[in-house]
Formats: C-alpha cells, sequence, structure tokens
C-alpha cells in the first residue's frame, strides 16, 4: 500500500441530534468505532482533516489508522453519510480490523489500455462500464487500493466478467464465492447504432436494369 492514512480522533461520551448538531457547527464530524471484539467507542473528528483525506479514492478501500487519545487503531470505512442537499459529513462509520481476520470490502475498478481496446481501435466500437468497484474477501494485509481490468483484447460484441479479472494473492471476490451465475459483466464493447449501408442503392440499380431489359 503506497498511501498511508491517519485521522485524529478524541472519544466522546455526547451523543444525540443535539450533540451531533453542536459537533458540525464547530467544524468536527462524529463518528462510531465498533467491532473487532472490542466496544463501540464514540468519536469526534476535524472536518478539514475528514475533508482532505475523502479527496482520496484509495482512502475508501483502505485500511486507516485512527490515533485515539494516544492509541493507534487499525480499521476501514464501513458508511458514510452526508447531507442530502449541501454535501458536508454528518456521520463516520469505521470497523476494527484485527490482524488475521478477514475483512470484505468495495474495492474500485481501474479500466487501463481503453484507447488500445482491439474493439475500439479496428472494430469501431464503445467501451461500455457496467461495474465501478467489485466487493472482495481478504485479509487486511493483502487488501488493494484498486484492481485493474485490462481492456485491451476485448472486441466488438464482447464483455469482460468478474472470472476474467486477475486478482491480487490473496483476494478473492464474493460475488464468484456464491456461484458462478453471480459472474457478472465488469465492462463490454458495444457496437455503435446506426451506420451507412448500400443495399438500398443495389436495389434500384436491379429495379432500372429489369426495367431497360423490358
Amino acid at each position: 500500500m503506497s498511501i498511508d492514512f491517519t485521522l485524529s480522533a478524541e472519544a466522546r461520551t455526547d451523543t444525540g441530534k443535539g450533540a451531533s448538531r453542536r459537533l458540525r457547527r464547530e467544524n468536527k464530524v462524529p463518528a462510531i468505532l465498533y467491532g473487532g471484539g472490542g466496544e463501540p467507542v464514540m468519536l469526534t473528528l476535524k472536518a478539514n482533516q475528514v475533508a482532505r483525506n475523502l479527496q482520496e479514492e484509495a482512502f475508501y478501500s483502505h485500511v486507516l489508522t485512527l490515533e485515539v487519545g494516544g492509541k493507534s487503531e487499525q480499521a476501514i470505512l464501513r458508511d458514510l453519510q452526508r447531507h442530502p442537499a449541501k454535501g458536508f459529513v454528518m456521520h463516520m462509520d469505521f470497523l476494527r480490523v484485527v490482524a488475521g481476520q478477514a475483512i470484505t470490502m468495495q474495492v474500485p475498478l481501474h479500466f487501463i489500455n481503453e484507447e488500445a481496446c482491439v474493439g475500439v481501435k479496428m472494430g469501431g466500437g464503445l467501451i461500455s462500464h457496467t461495474l465501478t468497484e467489485l466487493e472482495v474477501t481478504c485479509m487486511p494485509k493483502d487488501l488493494p487500493e484498486y484492481i485493474e481490468v485490462d481492456l485491451a483484447d476485448i472486441d466488438v460484441g464482447q464483455s469482460v466478467h468478474i472470472s476474467d479479472i486477475k486478482l491480487p494473492e490473496g483476494v478473492t471476490s464474493v460475488a464468484l464465492a456464491h456461484g458462478e451465475e453471480h459472474d457478472l459483466s465488469v465492462a463490454a464493447v458495444n457496437a455503435r447504432k446506426g451506420g451507412g449501408s448500400d443495399s438500398e442503392d443495389g436495389g434500384d440499380d436491379s429495379e432500372d436494369a429489369s426495367g431497360e431489359e423490358g
């Protein structure tokens, strides 16, 4: 993992909507840390630090470090609630990570070689992304920041499925674990709609020829 994310947090005891509104007025974000065999801990985060980290795509699929009262906790972001109109973060849920215990995460897909794709370059097709992230299970140390999907050899009319993706070692697809019927399409190269044809002109020529013979 090339990026390390560390958030400074404070434990809090005040709960409820009123307390949360007060924290937001103070430019802070209410949060909770739970799971991993430990007791739930109510937290307060700095809104500007949260906003800065949320700009990084890897933050959403990364093992994070929460520093609470001089103690470091490993965790992943499990849920994020934003204001429906203004977009600011209203609450965050973090799940503790325990070494040796598998975790399940949504990991973003990065599509590569789109311009070199056979179906686009030679066939004039259009690429359609049907999935933008993939749910995987792995040990915390094996969690990838993203998963690459190579589209170089995909022709018009062909699709890339989950089973076609080369997953990093130690990483498995949650969907495929439920059976082949869950092997969803990830991307496809579709033919462009429309396009001219000479069939109508050919028909006119044949009619003219028959008329001259008569």
